[in-house]
């Protein structure tokens, strides 16, 4: 039986516990809709922390999954780097690379940060890690 992409997986990265999932959103723009794909992270128990956020907008040279022939997940330059958002080790290569930039907050408002910014970082510890 496949898995429901609806649960959240659980990833363990340096004895802390996070709950993760993956949304396809699409924001309404003056030039028509534009995809945006949203890596989210739950710190675990419940209040340990505040959520991360991982979001991947469409834009020029750039492609999030809009339909054939990306899968689901696919991020990535057309010309470079690229990551699947499904793969625990792209997600743990993304909450490091978060992490190694300060992913801190105040209070229980979730932290964002632009896809974008960490997308080749992550790419290539998955590269040395393979």
């Amino acid at each position: 039986m496949p898995r429901n992409r609806r649960k959240p997986r659980r990833l363990i990265a340096d004895g802390h516990t996070y709950l993760w999932t993956v949304r396809h959103t699409h924001d309404v723009t003056d030039q028509g809709r534009a995809c945006r794909e949203t890596l989210w992270l739950h710190p675990q128990p419940v209040g340990s922390g505040p959520s991360l956020r991982i979001v991947f907008a469409a834009e020029p040279g750039r492609f999030v999954p809009g339909g054939a022939p990306l899968g689901s997940g696919d991020v990535g330059y057309v010309r470079g780097a690229s990551l699947n958002l499904h793969e625990p080790g792209a997600v743990r290569a993304l909450l490091d690379a978060a992490s190694a930039r300060g992913r801190r907050s105040e209070g229980r408002r979730p932290v964002e940060f632009d896809g974008w910014s960490l997308l080749e970082e992550a790419a290539a510890a998955r590269d040395v890690s393979d």
